[in-house]
């Protein structure tokens, strides 16, 4: 498995093995497996880069060319064999408003940028923080994404339209109607069923390979009046020539894509690496956050100088090459080869299969993706969860996965603060000296720190006062300055406070920030109780 190390000055990108990351054996029959998948992951892709192209008001071949490399570079240096990479819509609907208001040359630009960044979050191993994502997130990301993915082939179902490579619009037109729709519904039906039918028949072909396969020689032999992918626009290209991005190198530019830049850097991971997650799970595998993070970045990067939109992780397709049995290297490597292949020589035959064999074999991805257990978690587990779960599925619906995710991690984190301000109490009783000991359960931090200070009476308590932290945690700043209140008004009285079973972090974070000066005799080992005096009237550091 690929890894990107973090050492002192240098991170060192190793070129991968094309097997899975727990070094399963390359068969010959996982390659021949491995191939069909990436096939069946190529004919998929095609009107899916094609559809995001349009929404980002962008030529065809620059949502094909970007599938192609993102891709290929991906499958290579990627953290989880068996992902895939390509144009997203998620990143195109962020493109549209540069592309629009700057050119199509911003866009190159931008994405070469947009790798950078993602290269330095690779570096410095930012993509660690994805493990923060709480499992409801998850399965809101799920299940929206599923949705997401249903809407975007009702699209098929209108009557091809005409194409405005400039800007807005793109395969529009009225909706099916009469016996078109209905010859395009039995259609997607029948693919549908031979995906179903065919694992039971024979695993030896890919089932939505099979599906595609079968259902395009009935409508090309038949001479079925259905809308094809030739119907979107034409895929016949060349090469991807190298092109740098004619801009301007100043200041005023660096304004303009620099915040785009960030965004779409910032989606392209989150997307990547929730996919990664999620594949990850499906096959038992561990993938590589950081080592996603720099292959996205260099997918990226080189894209833009080859006049290809960018991309990140696609989810639907990734479930395509999973549930086909895709689970090398090699899987993804030939979903691009297949691709380009497309392109350049065999545009003619791609552009004659019917959309309703690939709707078809995306509404098995969306059965396949969609969490359908979570409706039976939602009645099980605690309401705040069902309600993160809904609300993340919504938002991933109504504005974009990114947000979503975000909206879904910042309400869990404000649920988990809630949560566990309310569990800051404390147990009282009194030594033979006459003391009073203040014993505080519960984690004192910004959310419990105004319930921290009402737990003492300052006025009726004695002339000295322990406060044990032996069941609780100093955590942050607001965490020393309650503290701090609750000594200034010890002080104010006369009577001296001692904090005991502080830990050694926490007593370091209350010398760093000088408000209290606290006398210790540190046990290193904490094999014995360790009491912090303080000294009250020693304060913000005079």
């Amino acid at each position: 498995m690929p890894r990107a190390t973090l050492g002192t000055l240098t991170t060192r990108l190793t070129l991968p093995d094309l097997r899975l990351n727990g070094g399963d054996d390359l068969t010959p029959s996982q390659v021949r497996t491995d191939v069909l998948s990436g096939l069946t992951v190529a004919l998929a892709l095609v009107p899916e880069a094609v559809a995001f192209a349009f929404v980002a008001g962008v030529h065809p071949l620059v949502g094909l060319y970007a599938a192609f490399m993102v891709g290929l570079i991906t499958a290579v240096f990627g953290g989880r064999p068996g992902m895939i990479s390509g144009a997203t819509g998620a990143l195109a609907v962020v493109m549209v408003a540069l592309v629009a208001e700057h050119g199509v040359e911003y866009l190159f630009a931008t994405v070469v940028l947009m790798g950078l960044i993602q290269i330095f979050a690779g570096i410095m191993q930012w993509g660690r923080f994805i493990r923060l994502v709480p499992h409801p997130v998850m399965l809101g990301f799920v299940n929206g994404l599923a949705i997401v993915i249903f809407l975007a082939q009702l699209t098929q179902f209108k009557v091809p339209g005409s194409v405005e490579i400039s800007g807005h619009g793109g395969g529009g037109g009225e909706w099916l109607s009469g016996l078109p729709l209905y010859t395009m519904l039995a259609l997607v039906a029948l693919t549908m069923a031979i995906i179903w039918a065919m694992p039971k028949v024979t695993k030896a072909i890919p089932a939505p390979l099979a599906g595609i396969g079968i259902v395009a020689v009935l409508v090309i032999v038949f001479g079925i009046d259905v809308p094809r992918v030739g119907d979107m626009a034409s895929i016949e290209g060349g090469l991807p020539p190298f092109h740098i991005p004619a801009v301007p190198l100043t200041w005023e530019t660096l304004q303009i894509i620099l915040p785009y830049s960030v965004i779409l850097a910032a989606i392209g991971l989150i997307e990547s690496l929730l996919t990664l997650n999620l594949v990850s799970e499906m096959t038992g595998k561990r993938g590589g956050a950081s080592q996603e993070c720099i292959a996205q970045g260099l997918a990226n990067t080189v894209t833009g100088f080859f006049g290809g939109m960018g991309g990140c992780a696609m989810i639907g397709q990734s479930m395509i090459n999973v549930k086909s049995g895709g689970r090398t290297r090699i899987a993804g490597i030939c979903a691009a080869l297949f691709l380009l292949l497309f392109i350049l020589v065999a545009s003619p035959l791609i552009e004659q299969i019917p959309l309703a064999a690939l709707v078809g074999v995306m509404f098995m991805v969306v059965i396949g993706t969609f969490a359908w257990n979570s409706f039976r978690i939602m009645r099980r587990v605690p309401l705040m969860d069902a309600f993160v779960i809904l609300l993340v599925t919504v938002v991933t619906v109504l504005e974009d996965l990114a947000v979503a995710v975000v909206v879904g991690v910042i309400v869990s984190a404000l649920a988990y603060a809630w949560n566990n301000a309310k569990r800051i109490h404390a147990k009282s009783h009194r030594t033979p000296e006459g003391a009073k000991v203040y014993q505080i359960q519960g984690p004192l931090f910004f959310g419990s720190s105004e319930g921290f200070v009402e737990l003492f009476d300052p006025k009726a308590d004695p002339a000295v006062v322990v406060v044990d932290f032996a069941d609780s945690r100093v955590v942050d700043q607001s965490a020393l300055q309650a503290i701090e209140a609750v000594a200034a008004k010890y002080e104010a009285e006369g009577k001296e406070i001692q904090l005991r079973h502080l830990s050694r972090d926490c007593h370091r974070l209350l010398k760093k920030a000088g408000h209290l000066v606290v006398d210790s005799d540190d046990d290193p080992d904490y094999e014995l109780a360790v009491n912090y005096s303080v000294r009250t009237g020693i304060l913000g550091g005079h």
